[in-house]
């Protein structure tokens, strides 16, 4: 496997674009995107948990038997030191 790294920008829109011809025409590819954390928003992070509020895979966490645990449950956390 062939991998080719670029470090490129987005635009004002939030598209990608690469300026880098790739020799491979018509083949397949696998593109992974990395953020740096010093660049990742509270925004990011909102957006990121509303979409997982609101994924239908997670459904099952609100039905009644899924709801075991209660304030009585474990120990408080004492950050005091």
């Amino acid at each position: 496997m062939e991998a080719i790294e670029i470090n490129t920008k987005t635009d004002n829109s939030g598209h990608l674009k690469i300026d880098v011809p790739l020799k491979k025409i018509n083949k397949s590819v696998r593109l992974i995107i990395l953020f740096n954390e010093e660049e990742e928003s509270f925004e990011d992070e909102k957006t990121w948990l509303y979409a997982n509020a609101k994924n239908p895979s997670f459904d099952f966490l609100n039905e009644p038997e899924e709801d075991i645990y209660s304030l009585k449950n474990g120990k408080p956390l004492n950050y005091e030191k």
